[in-house]
Parts: structure tokens; sequence; C-alpha cells
């Protein structure tokens, strides 16, 4: 990515997480890039097009951390990769975070692009995957892996927008010890018994 897309979606990203869609324009965008209007025009041809790459670029840079799980070895060593690369993803690029989930009528449009409906796909199925071959090891307790998936996810990501939103009074390492020690709780009740003690996330962030 070029110096000045990758400065211009900064920008934009700040600008809706800031002001919200009615405050998001191409005018003011153009005022906190630093560039006139027109200047932006030649990059886009509105706010719809610079959010959507904004999105685009989220999810590149979020599968990179999700998919780098899948250079572990065990379904197990896979799965708990896959849980620091969401944290880690989070916490190093907090804004780009925030935006990824935003529903899209909030971002002024009806629905994503393809493209982007079969990025938000992948990634569920990839969670799925990671729940499935712990049940299918014997790790987890056997269920429906998507209910498994959705709960983990909803619990890690609620921990992280409660965080963001300054609802919890620490520093950013207390925040992690907080977190891991929280979905280990749920992953404890989630695994079989002799895997429950050894599930654990760690590693840095």
């Amino acid at each position: 990515m070029s110096e000045q897309r990758e400065h211009i979606l900064a920008c934009a990203c700040d600008l809706y997480l800031r002001d919200g869609l009615d405050g998001f324009s191409m005018r003011q965008l153009a005022r906190d890039v630093g560039v006139t209007a027109p200047a932006l025009y030649r990059h886009y041809e509105g706010k719809e097009d610079v959010l959507v790459d904004v999105i685009r670029e989220a999810y590149r840079r979020f599968t990179q951390y999700l998919y780098a799980a899948l250079e572990g070895r065990t379904p197990e060593d896979r799965f708990i990769r896959a849980g620091e690369g969401y944290l880690r993803f989070a916490l190093e690029h907090t804004r780009l975070f925030q935006i990824l989930f935003v529903p899209p009528e909030q971002l002024g449009m009806s629905s994503l692009p393809e493209d982007l409906e079969a990025q938000a796909c992948a990634v569920h199925q990839f969670w799925i995957d990671r729940v499935r071959e712990c049940m299918d090891g014997g790790i987890l307790r056997e269920g429906d892996p998507v209910q498994v998936s959705i709960t983990l996810w909803g619990h890690a990501h609620g921990l992280l927008s409660l965080f963001f939103h300054g609802h919890f009074r620490m520093d950013q390492d207390e925040f992690v010890a907080l977190f891991r020690g929280s979905v280990q709780m749920v992953i404890r009740g989630l695994a079989r018994p002799e895997w429950g003690e050894e599930l654990t996330l760690c590693g840095t962030a």
C-alpha cells in the first residue's frame, strides 16, 4: 500500500470513529489528510468508496493475524494461536478493529461488496473450523461448532469493546491478563476435563 493511501485510510477511519457517518464528508476528510477535496476525488469517487476501502484494508490485516494460526501443528495449537491473533490485532490495530465490525447500514451502505461479504464468511468459517477440529480431536466437548465459535467470539469481542470504551480502569497489560483469564474460564467450561487445565491463552500482545 502506498503511504498516501495508508494516510487517507487512517484519517478516514479516525474521522468515522470520531464523527460518525453524519460528520463524514470528503471535504472534511481532505482537510484531515492535508490535501484539497479535488485531489482526494482523484483517488475515490465518494465517501462510500473510501469506507469500503477502509473495511477492505481492515480485513486484509485481520486475516493476516488470524491465518498465521494455521502454522500451528495441532488443533489445540491452532485454536490458541487464533485467539491470540484476534487479541493482538485488536490491540495493535484498534481503529481498524473497531470499524471492521460496524454494520454496513451504519456506514451508509445497504450491504458490503461481494468480496467483503466473502471475507466475512471466510473468517466466520475459520473460527468454526478451529472449534470443529478441537471437538474432533477430543479437546473440546462435542457440540455445535457454530454455536461454540459464536459464543467464544461474542465473549472475546465484548471484553475488548468494553476495554476500548473505557469501562475497565486498567492499563493494557492489566487488561490482557484479565482477558486471558476470562477466556480461560470459558474454555474450561467447553473443554473435556482432561484438557480444561491445559488450554491456556499465552504469548505476547
